[in-house]
């Protein structure tokens, strides 16, 4: 799905907005308003829909400092969509922990699962996301119940059907993990979710 550059949208938003006014205040209220509704539209647009299409794209091609960017254009997410509002934070978490920073990656994660993603394949990406922050946290028995939680799910991706079986290897061998851990590797080597893939995006303009 086509997506509008945010830094593209905001351009016309001001350009829409200003020439509107601009144009109200010379010319009168008609000559303005299709500019002015248009910028408004715009707006509106931004703060519901927030800028995860054109960070999903960035998270994808594994360009993290990029997507950071974009999300931080989103200033509003308490008012967006609540859909797009759990895609952002899935993306803040992806993004913590492509940094392996676990423990923010699994706040921001979290915060995405107390709302409910419209498709099979996006809850159990989440689920195994979380499942993979509570492997390098060694929290095992959390991972087992993320794990569980995504396999009840119907996965039509193959990425993430591939990632469902590497959670499970990964709990299969918890004795290994567990002495990794006990000599001070975290997580047993850093047992983490790809945060990218072909993973459908979210179906933002």
């Amino acid at each position: 799905m086509f997506i509008i550059n945010p830094y593209l949208r905001i351009a016309l938003i001001v350009l829409g907005i200003g020439l509107g006014v601009g144009l109200w205040v010379a010319y009168g209220f008609w000559y303005g308003f299709p500019f002015w509704l248009s910028g408004l539209i715009l707006l509106v647009g931004f703060i519901l829909m927030g800028t995860v299409g054109s960070a999903a794209q960035a998270t994808q091609a594994m360009n993290f400092d990029k997507a950071e960017k974009l999300l931080r254009l989103t200033f509003l997410p308490k008012l967006m969509y609540p859909t797009n509002r759990a895609y952002f934070f899935m993306l803040k978490g992806t993004i913590a922990m492509s940094r392996n920073e676990v423990e923010e990656g699994e706040t921001w994660l979290k915060k995405a699962e107390t709302i409910k993603l419209p498709t099979d394949n996006d809850r159990a990406m989440l689920q195994l996301q979380l499942a993979g922050a509570s492997l390098n946290r060694g929290r095992f028995k959390q991972a087992e119940i993320h794990y569980r939680n995504a396999k009840e799910l119907k996965i039509t991706i193959a990425e993430i059907k591939e990632q469902l079986k590497q959670i499970e290897k990964a709990l299969q061998s918890q004795g290994q993990m567990k002495a990794a851990m006990r000599q001070g590797r975290p997580g047993g080597g850093g047992m983490q979710i790809a945060p990218g893939g072909k993973r459908r995006r979210p179906k933002m303009r």
